[in-house]
């Protein structure tokens, strides 16, 4: 049986892998749009249009900049979640010693 802390643990965690998750599909689509940009911005160069190659290129920017924050966001979360486990972690071991278990099996 979870202690209230560790059940208060195990639920962040799950939140935490909830939002990692959605953070994820969104860290995938931004990547999609930069790759989108990248090959639009690559199209106006070989068609000579000057003025949609600048456009573009500060849209790939943009696209860029913005990727750039969700994988900062996801990178963040995911150590987040290690840090999680590993208290969780630390907090059974601990209970177990405590307990008089070795750990052993």
């Amino acid at each position: 049986m979870h202690t209230a802390g560790s059940a208060g643990s195990s639920a962040r965690l799950g939140e935490l892998h909830e939002c990692s998750a959605l953070l994820r599909r969104t860290r995938m689509r931004a990547e999609e749009i930069v790759d989108e940009a990248r090959a639009l911005l690559a199209e106006a160069e070989r068609s000579g249009d000057a003025e949609r190659v600048v456009h573009l290129h500060v849209q790939l920017e943009q696209a860029r900049h913005s990727y750039s924050k969700v994988l900062t966001a996801y990178v963040t979360l995911c150590r987040r979640i290690n840090e999680e486990r590993q208290t969780i972690l630390g907090a059974e071991i601990e209970k177990d010693r405590q307990s008089g278990l070795s750990g052993v099996a």
